[in-house]
């Protein structure tokens, strides 16, 4: 047998060894096919590049295509990162000042004064003060409950998470900003992903996706909407009386937009296995390498449960002191009817009695959970619903700690001591001379000497304290160690409110009234102006600021309305639909490369006078446009797509998987609908 045994291992060894090599060797020969894809696509862009330099009507417009294709062709492939493309392109953009007489330029293709205005405009600085915002909202627990609520929804099912999250930032989004909604929402879906243990990148794209299409629900929920009636009204001063247009009310593409919205949920519903990724973030992967090293060092293998206690059953009665070490079990938390929940130090000690329809939060194994279920006649919950929240992987665990020579715990017991109660420690293992012992082998009735390692499962929070402790040393050092400001709620909320009402109901800038919320956040103490820097993600500020230049130059050297001539010449003589559809195609490749606000201004004098020359109606057209430069989901260019990359782990062929089938829905939906209802 033994002998067998060794043949085994020597074929699992060697078995293994030419598993690695062959996932080496596909790995480089992936790896080669990529390098050729990209060098093969490169030339292939630069070839377009020239054809487009020989069709353009200037040199200006020449140029300015060519750097519009090598920015897309960067993007695609990713040779460098998205916001190094980003400030690439910004530099490249600044220097043609330099290269003017070189280029056959007579000037620069941006005004090196305004190069870095991108960095002070509305949308980057709302986005900063939205991030700050966020942060404090999520500082004070308020998104923690939030996550806790929805998981208790929810549960931990992807597809009834993704529609409760993107369904609830699409409906807030529609009355105010979809990057103030995603940001919002950001912090919790972190707590959400952490708790359920399904990985970001699955959940922050829907969310991201259905806050863009929230912004089509009303006619306030975007800018391109919100400057959209004042773009009529000047179209209407240069038109005949029978073709003025009318103004659109606030609720005139609520239909529309509550279709796209529901689309966009549908979408994630069905082909979400297909088209999001699964990336496992650092966060996540930093709990589980921790369980992983109990387990292959202590021999731990504990979980946690939830178990409802029906009127019945004879744990009714029963004190946790008599029933933990007999059924190897450790009670970490218990609700009983009519009172809070108890978990941590001070509220959780031994003499307490179980009531009926009492639930309690069990740390064992999985096999002793069975039989303990069995003897008493409980019912096990699916996933954590009462504990979802004290008891999730960033509010507690099980940590490693030391007692030290000189420790006044030396000679004394945890049952003696109340350890669980005084210093909020469930011990559920004790390591001494080489060997681990468990609860059920008397554990909490052995005497504590110098070098002893205890196990014990405690709150993060508890665990920071003992740190200062010197009767303890704290071994793990990988726990979130997040101070949270409950006490500051109340101005949190305050200044969240003032920022959301200086939004909807005055005419105040967006970013004034936005950085009023995020300074108010820092002024009353819930963040502190060093947690308000980190909260910004200065990569997705880098991105949209340097691509800000870009859009500039594409307007201002008459690329667009070059690019929209030549699309319109093709579709001029066909039916109305079609038309319509070219103009929406149009605007939704306008909005991934410059701001949707710039694609709105540029095309809708456009699709009014081709709208009139086709005998449609110029208003729709003008909202197709309006509408359509939402239509952003193919690469990280839009606010919201931008502020989720990071988070989400995302890769620029991420987005265009996924944004590839949202963009054609997008239009197919919005086309019919549009002309259902008009």
């Amino acid at each position: 047998m033994t002998r067998l045994a060794g043949v085994y291992w020597g074929f699992d060894q060697h078995l293994s060894k030419f598993t690695k090599i062959v996932r080496v060797r596909l790995r480089k020969v992936k790896l080669k096919k990529l390098r050729s894809i990209k060098w093969l696509s490169g030339i292939l862009f630069v070839m377009f590049g020239w054809y487009i330099a020989g069709l353009a009507p200037s040199t200006d417009i020449a140029w300015v295509s060519g750097i519009l294709l090598f920015t897309i062709y960067l993007f695609i492939f990713e040779i460098v990162s998205v916001d190094e493309t980003a400030i690439t392109i910004m530099v490249l953009l600044g220097l043609s000042s330099l290269l003017a007489p070189t280029m056959g330029l007579e000037h620069g293709l941006v005004d090196t004064q305004h190069l870095f205005d991108g960095f002070a405009s509305n949308a980057v600085i709302s986005i900063i003060a939205i991030m700050i915002i966020g942060a404090g909202l999520d500082k004070t627990g308020m998104m923690s409950k939030v996550a806790g609520f929805i998981l208790n929804i929810g549960g931990s099912s992807e597809k009834r998470i993704i529609p409760i999250v993107s369904g609830t930032v699409g409906i807030i989004s529609s009355f105010m900003q979809n990057v103030g909604a995603a940001a919002l929402f950001l912090p919790v879906v972190s707590r959400i992903s952490a708790r359920s243990g399904l990985p970001m990148s699955r959940l922050l794209m829907p969310m991201g996706f259905t806050a863009i299409l929230g912004g089509t629900v009303t006619m306030v929920g975007s800018s391109p909407l919100i400057l959209l009636n004042d773009l009529i009204l000047t179209s209407n001063v240069a038109l005949p009386g029978e073709l003025k247009m009318q103004t659109w009310d606030l609720f005139s593409v609520t239909p529309i937009g509550l279709a796209l919205v529901a689309t966009g949920i549908i979408y994630f519903m069905l082909v979400g296995k297909y088209v999001l990724p699964t990336i496992s973030h650092e966060s996540s992967t930093a709990v589980a390498g921790s369980t992983k090293y109990l387990e292959e060092v202590y021999g731990v293998d504990y979980l946690t449960f939830e178990v409802k206690v029906p009127e019945d059953s004879p744990l009714v009665g029963q004190v946790l002191h008599d029933i933990e070490s007999v059924n190897k079990i450790r009670i970490i938390a218990i609700k009983s009817v009519g009172a809070g929940v108890r978990s941590s130090r001070g509220d959780l000690s031994r003499d307490i009695d179980i009531g009926p329809n009492s639930t309690l939060g069990i740390l064992c194994s999985p096999a002793h959970l069975k039989d303990f279920v069995d003897a008493y006649g409980l019912n096990i919950q699916k996933g954590l619903k009462v504990f979802s929240e004290v008891l999730s992987s960033t509010q507690a665990g099980i940590a490693e700690i030391v007692i030290p020579p000189g420790s006044s715990m030396i000679g004394k017991s945890a049952l003696e001591t109340w350890m669980r109660k005084t210093y909020g420690l469930a011990m559920v293992a004790l390591h001494r001379d080489g060997e681990t012992h468990f609860e059920g082998e008397n554990i909490r009735d052995t005497p504590f000497e110098s070098g002893d390692t205890i196990l014990a499962h405690t709150t993060w929070r508890t665990l920071a304290h003992l740190e200062r402790d010197r009767n303890f040393v704290i071994v793990t050092s990988e726990y979130p160690r997040e101070e949270t400001r409950p006490n500051k709620v109340g101005w949190a909320s305050f200044f969240f409110l003032l920022a959301l009402f200086m939004v909807l109901f005055t005419d105040l800038r967006l970013s004034v009234a936005l950085m009023t919320g995020a300074i108010g956040m820092v002024i009353s103490g819930v963040l502190k102006i060093e947690e308000a820097y980190e909260s910004v993600s200065w990569g997705t500020v880098f991105l949209l600021a340097s691509l800000i230049p870009l859009g500039l130059a594409v307007e201002t050297s008459g690329t667009a309305k070059w690019i929209a001539d030549q699309t319109l010449l093709v579709v001029g003589g066909m039916p109305i639909w079609v038309i319509q559809a070219a103009v929406a195609m149009l605007a939704t490749f306008f909005t991934l490369v410059m701001s949707n606000v710039g694609a709105t201004v540029l095309l809708v004098p456009l699709a009014v006078n081709i709208a009139i020359g086709a005998g449609a109606s110029p208003a729709l057209f003008a909202l197709t446009v309006a509408l359509a430069t939402s239509n952003s989901f193919l690469i990280p260019t839009h606010q919201v797509n931008a502020l989720i990359k990071g988070p989400g782990g995302y890769r620029v062929p991420d987005f265009m998987r996924a944004g590839f089938f949202m963009s054609i829905l997008f239009i197919i939906v919005m086309l019919v609908m549009m002309n259902l209802i008009f």
